[in-house]
């Protein structure tokens, strides 16, 4: 992949879902290019297919029609498995939701991708150690879910979908289980990420998390209606 080239490509993506007689047609020709550094938030009411395309995105569902290419690649041509593996080493995904395994400590959670991408233990707990102090948690290493606070979970969800150095992190609602204090201190985790390197594309309800970033898309209807650059 070229310098210039787009950290994710996606042309006239469309997904429909088998409803009876008449599908669901939840994506109507979607485009979005997004280079590498860039920090894009996708607004829209409901129901308006903002997690559908981040499914797209990230390679979690496959498209009706169209392409996603993400560092050149063509995502929807791959297998499963090599679906898996792509994803491991080139997405990093965080949710509304935890989905932090509880047995495991802090640094335990952020380690199962390096684990799985091959890293050897001592390396592993060592970019699990740097991960958590990077995003404040360095004193936590050692804590489990329900040791920490919502916000505190969320920052391991974050270092733990940052250990395999993705090219893009994509967020689906991030702060829609926090408070509104620890809200304002995840954007401002999420805008130091984006000024330390990293391409974030963030789907959200929340106006303070949309105005943070560098572009605002906003969709409905399953399309996109806007894309405008803000900073």
């Amino acid at each position: 992949m070229s310098d210039s080239a787009p950290v994710l490509s996606a042309r006239d993506l469309r997904r429909d879902y088998p409803m009876g007689e008449s599908p669901v047609h939840a994506l109507r020709g979607v485009s979005l290019e997004v280079a590498a550094g860039d920090y894009v938030a996708i607004v829209g009411p409901s129901g308006c297919g903002k997690s559908t395309l981040l499914n797209l995105l990230g390679a979690i569902d496959r498209p009706t029609g169209g392409t996603v290419a993400i560092r050149g690649e063509p995502v929807e041509r791959l297998s499963d498995r090599e679906r898996t593996r792509f994803r491991l080493l080139h997405i990093g995904f965080v949710f509304q939701r935890f989905y932090l395994m509880p047995a495991l400590t802090a640094g335990e959670n952020v380690e199962l991708p390096l684990a799985e991408a091959g890293m050897s233990r001592a390396e592993r707990k060592a970019r699990a150690r740097e991960l958590l102090t990077y995003v404040g948690l360095g004193a936590r290493v050692t804590h489990r879910p329900t040791q920490l606070s919502g916000g505190e979970q969320q920052r391991v969800a974050i270092a733990r979908a940052l250990a395999n150095r993705p090219a893009l992190l994509l967020c689906d609602e991030p702060t829609g289980e926090l408070d509104a204090h620890t809200g304002a201190e995840m954007i401002a985790l999420f805008e130091r990420l984006n000024a330390d390197g990293t391409t974030l594309v963030v789907v959200t309800h929340d106006e303070d998390l949309a105005a943070a970033a560098k572009r605002v898309v906003h969709m409905r209807d399953g399309g996109v209606v806007s894309d405008t650059r803000v900073r």
